[in-house]
């Protein structure tokens, strides 16, 4: 079992900046992937971005690509959200994920969930 832990959210302007963190603990040594997710009011859950283990591919979502930089610190095992240039729509509740494959995260399934942290942005 992995525990994952979110925090960084807070209430910007839009334009603004914002860094999350997901700190992992637990049997880190079965992950293979780590992902954000994010959760809209009324909307379903939508991936934003992943990293494999060794940091070496990303993914991301088209919405996201070029204003997002999902980063991570193997040894403190961390994984960052860098949020540029940030808009309205990117409002929502999100969500730190652990999986063993990346076809899962595509599919909205994880091994593992933080409690997700709340990112507010005004226009």
């Amino acid at each position: 079992q992995v525990q994952l832990v979110e925090s960084g959210g807070g209430l910007v302007q839009a334009g603004d900046s914002l860094r999350l963190s997901c700190a992992a603990s637990g049997r880190t040594f079965s992950i293979a992937w780590m992902a954000w997710f994010r959760q809209a009011p009324g909307r379903e859950r939508e991936f934003v971005a992943t990293i494999n283990w060794s940091g070496s591919n990303t993914v991301y979502a088209d919405s996201v690509q070029g204003r997002f930089t999902i980063s991570k610190d193997n040894a403190k095992n961390m994984v960052y959200l860098q949020m540029n240039s940030l808009k309205p729509e990117d409002t929502g509740d999100y969500y730190c994920a652990a999986a063993r494959t990346y076809s899962s995260l595509r599919r909205v399934v994880a091994d593992s969930w933080g409690q997700g942290t709340q990112v507010t942005v005004s226009s």
